[in-house]
């Protein structure tokens, strides 16, 4: 389940976060509440200084509960005119400077409330109040209280708080908005991150396994067969030298390339950089199959090598990845079949689909051992992220009777 966390807002003048905005915050309504409190002391009638009191002190509950703080400023409001009106003496004033608490009052449900509609049921309720005063309350027995142009100048008051507070309201919402919106991002820029540097460690990883499983393969196959023969056939020993040689050379291209990649992040490619005097990028081809098909030749398996692709049709990537894949499937044959297997290696265009079959037959001298037999299926799992990679489709498995069949399709582009 993600972790929920608050989306900071920016700070200003006008909004101050972190301890020193609480500080101002609680200042402010410290100080809102000892103007209403100084306003009801100077009238000193009756109970003008208690109820007066008693708004401050709900003022100071404004933020974090503004509809009910305005509910009870109203309530008290309604006692104070209630009192007013007494027949006999009245016990406090009406209306009176320390009813601005009810501004302060709607101010704090518009500028603080969550919802959307508060707002609006706030500035109607003060202006509903405020114009009860001009016809009153017979069923409470409160006397209208003031005329038709003192009505307009309470409700000129009370929209013009009205829409300071709405105005600030609005600011705060889109600062929020603002600040998730910067938040969202710089999470999704981080997933980003992680997610390609993920994907390029999957794609070098496969690159070492292809580079170091098939070169190490053909050179132990190899060195085994020249250590054979060294003394009986010593023409056979250096042919099979050579392969180890040039086997070895060709996993040390690779591994700089992979290196290279490392260093400086690019992807591979076969165009030289003119600025940094390095050699160019060795470029595999469909070629390429062919040199590695004569050298699992040379290690003893019997390869039938048919490519029908037209040049040109194939980009490097998908050039490389057919590579990758029937390099794969020979090196899985060395070590799991070995010496005297059969491998039929097929590559077809059809319909805008570059199809690939490799099988063999199982039979060498290696079955059911083989170099590496503890291997947890890296080869396998490489090959199919691949194809994946590519938008294709991937099978592999046991052919009946004996060998196994790997067949591959993979999207190509239209040259």
């Amino acid at each position: 389940m993600a972790q929920q966390r608050t989306v900071p807002v920016p700070s200003s003048w006008m909004t101050p976060s972190g301890r020193y905005g609480r500080a101002v915050a609680r200042a402010c309504d410290i100080g809102i509440a000892l103007v209403v409190l100084a306003a009801a002391d100077y009238y000193g009638v009756g109970y003008d200084l208690l109820l007066g009191g008693l708004m401050a002190l709900s003022l100071l509950a404004r933020r974090r509960f503004p509809g009910t703080v305005l509910a009870a400023v109203l309530a008290l409001t309604l006692v104070q005119f209630l009192l007013h009106d007494l027949p006999e003496v009245p016990l406090a004033s009406a209306p009176a400077s320390y009813n601005v608490a009810v501004l302060f009052a709607m101010m704090s449900v518009v500028h603080h409330s969550r919802t959307s509609w508060m707002p609006y049921l706030a500035g109607v309720t003060v202006l509903l109040a405020t114009a009860a005063g001009t016809v009153g309350m017979p069923a409470l027995g409160l006397e209208p209280f003031v005329d038709l142009d003192m009505l307009w100048i309470f409700w000129g008051m009370t929209l013009t708080v009205w829409l300071t507070a709405f105005a600030l309201h609005t600011r705060r919402l889109y600062a929020e908005s603002q600040a998730a919106r910067a938040w969202h991002a710089e999470r999704e820029q981080e997933q980003r991150v992680r997610l390609a540097a993920t994907r390029e460690r999957a794609e070098i990883a496969r690159e070492l396994h292809d580079v170091v499983a098939h070169s190490l393969a053909v050179m132990i196959l190899q060195a085994d067969g020249a250590g054979s023969v060294l003394r009986k056939s010593p023409d056979m020993a250096e042919s099979a030298l050579k392969t180890i040689a040039a086997t070895g050379r060709d996993a040390i291209d690779d591994m700089h390339r992979i290196v290279r990649v490392l260093r400086e992040g690019n992807p591979d490619s076969g165009t030289p950089d003119p600025t940094d005097g390095s050699p160019p990028r060795r470029l595999i081809t469909l070629d390429e199959i062919k040199v590695v098909a004569d050298r699992a030749r040379a290690a003893g398996l019997t390869v039938d090598v048919s490519v029908e692709v037209g040049e040109g049709r194939l980009s490097p990537t998908e050039e490389m990845t057919a590579f990758r894949i029937v390099q794969e499937c020979l090196t899985n044959v060395l070590r799991h079949a070995g010496a005297g297997a059969g491998v039929g290696i097929r590559l077809h265009e059809e319909q805008g689909t570059l199809l690939i079959e490799v099988t063999d037959d199982g039979a060498g001298t290696l079955a059911g051992g083989g170099i590496g037999t503890r291997s947890g299926g890296n080869g396998l799992v490489g090959m199919r992220e691949r194809v994946e990679l590519a938008g294709g489709t991937f099978e592999a498995g046991p052919r009946l009777g004996s060998g196994w069949h790997v067949r591959a399709s993979i999207p190509t582009r239209t040259a």
